[in-house]
């Protein structure tokens, strides 16, 4: 019981039994990610926030609240499309609560009834990643650019819409399973390699031979 009931107040007396409601309405914590089913793309999440609960004898003390389990992970989509990202033990998180049960929903999708009749619980939170405390905010993000980056800031695909550039930074290299088509000038500072022939036309830059070769200071004629 909260001290404030056994006063002879009855504005204190409500406002603690209205406090103690609240308490039990969960609406987002910040969480911690535990673990990462990537086939039902659900997680494990440790809240990082600790709850404050009263012992027999009237002290307070904090608490760790308990595991977060099977709680859908949030990635951005639309229209068939998907932006998915890894996903590992540690990262933090936003964890929002469904203010109705969302069990037949997740199992089932579609427009479900509620299996049951809870409201703001904990067994109902859905995962937003991305959200970060101090100590883990990102270094240097841009504030000009879209990117698409590592922490570490040293492999990114980032979009000025000022310059109306993009600009990929890739180490390890750049790999296309594709046919491709440039509408634009080419220019290449390092060495074209590899077995696959490049063609400008229908010449190719690996097997063509010159006409009019001759002795001496001569030019030859052009590929062919």
């Amino acid at each position: 019981m909260d001290r404030r009931e056994r006063t002879d107040n009855y504005e204190e007396a409500v406002r603690a039994a209205l406090d103690g409601r609240q308490a039990g309405i969960w609406t987002a914590l910040p969480g911690i990610i535990q673990s990462f089913d990537a086939t039902k793309q659900t997680a494990s999440v440790q809240p990082a926030i600790q709850a404050q609960v009263r012992k027999p004898n009237g002290d307070l003390e904090w608490v760790t609240l308990p595991l977060l389990l099977d709680c859908p992970a949030q990635f951005p989509a639309g229209g068939g499309t998907t932006l998915t990202f890894p996903v590992a033990s540690g990262d933090e998180c936003l964890v929002v609560f469904g203010s109705r049960c969302i069990d037949a929903w997740w199992q089932s999708g579609g427009v479900q009834p509620q299996a049951e009749f809870r409201m703001h619980d904990l067994s109902d939170g859905f995962v937003l990643l991305g959200v970060k405390s101090v100590p883990n905010v990102v270094a240097n993000i841009s504030t000009t650019a879209v990117e698409l980056r590592s922490d570490d800031d040293a492999t990114k695909l980032s979009l000025d819409p000022s310059a109306q550039t993009v600009v990929i930074t890739a180490p390890g290299g750049t790999t296309i399973n594709a046919n491709t088509t440039i509408n634009g000038d080419l220019h290449v500072t390092g060495t074209i390699t590899g077995d696959t022939d490049v063609k400008t036309g229908s010449i190719s830059l690996k097997t063509h031979t010159h006409t009019g070769v001759t002795s001496g200071s001569s030019n030859t004629g052009g590929p062919v």
